[in-house]
């Protein structure tokens, strides 16, 4: 049940960070002074990308760090 609550947290993380607006203001003025706005969503687009990547990987090292510290918990108290 308390993965459960961690894993949601996890997701309602995920889903507020896909719509944030992470461009710096200098390319972001230039992006803006220039007609073609899809290239500036994509700049966008990448670097949400890029900012989310690091937060999955660490979020899955502490999981398995977690798995394997309970795992070893569980093991001393049936000794």
């Amino acid at each position: 049940m308390k993965m459960n609550k961690y894993f949601l947290a996890l997701v309602l993380i995920l889903v507020t960070i896909w719509d944030s607006v992470s461009q710096c203001s200098m390319c972001r003025a230039v992006l803006e002074s220039e007609q073609d706005t899809g290239q500036a969503e994509a700049i966008n687009d990448g670097i949400v990308y890029l900012m989310a990547f690091p937060y999955i990987l660490v979020g899955g090292v502490l999981y398995v760090v977690y798995r394997s510290f309970k795992k070893k918990k569980s093991q001393q108290n049936t000794q």
